[in-house]
């Protein structure tokens, strides 16, 4: 099994990623190590607060880590500021290029709701991909999963083909994308219950890392 590593980029809810992955039975480590992060196949880069502070913090050698794993074979999971990391550029407090592995920005959800969005919110337009297989259920209420966000900020401009799944708060946003072997959640999975898990087994089991 490839053991899951998870970009250290200085913010990120490190320790409940590694137990949701260790959980799944997955080998789960955490590291800023350029070498261990370019030997990689399952990556994930998690991440909390503002956009700027992990985009500096990924310049240079781990950038360049990262991108040598997906040249040679790795899939990439970003979480919350993770994922918004993935597009081409996120605006919060100015305009901060991203790591353009997803097209799109990221721009400040819609006054006239609570900002940030707190809380559990329902997917919708769920995608048939690997990645939200078993998400959906056969009962109604199922259809719509809830799971645990905490973000002011969210893609668009994201390709339809790429939107794997979405969520509503002011606007519909893009919950989930996708290209190819980068994937991405604005949502945590790993304090998302027993569905946040599931997912984390998808990407796990698609990885090859259980």
């Amino acid at each position: 099994m490839n053991p899951a590593v998870v970009v250290d980029a200085g913010v990120g809810n490190l320790g409940n990623v590694l137990r949701a992955l260790r959980h799944l039975g997955a080998e789960a480590e955490a590291t800023a190590d350029p070498e261990r992060i370019a030997a990689a196949r399952c990556l994930l880069l998690p991440g909390v607060g503002a956009f700027a502070p992990p985009r500096e913090a990924l310049r240079g050698p781990l950038e360049a880590a990262l991108r040598a794993a997906l040249a040679d074979g790795a899939w990439l999971l970003g979480i919350c500021v993770g994922f918004q990391l993935l597009f081409e550029a996120g605006e919060e407090f100015g305009t901060t290029d991203g790591l353009g592995l997803l097209p799109g920005r990221v721009t400040r959800l819609p006054a006239g709701v609570p900002l940030p969005h707190i809380g559990w919110n329902r997917l919708h337009n769920l995608a048939d991909h690997p990645l939200l297989a078993g998400l959906a259920g056969g009962d109604e209420s199922a259809e719509c999963p809830y799971l645990y966000f905490v973000h002011s900020y969210a893609a668009q401009d994201l390709p339809d083909e790429l939107c794997l799944a979405r969520a509503t708060h002011g606007r519909a946003f893009p919950a989930v994308a996708g290209k190819g072997r980068v994937l991405g959640t604005q949502f945590h999975p790993e304090r998302s219950g027993a569905v946040g898990l599931r997912l984390l087994g998808n990407y796990l089991r698609m990885a090859g890392a259980v």
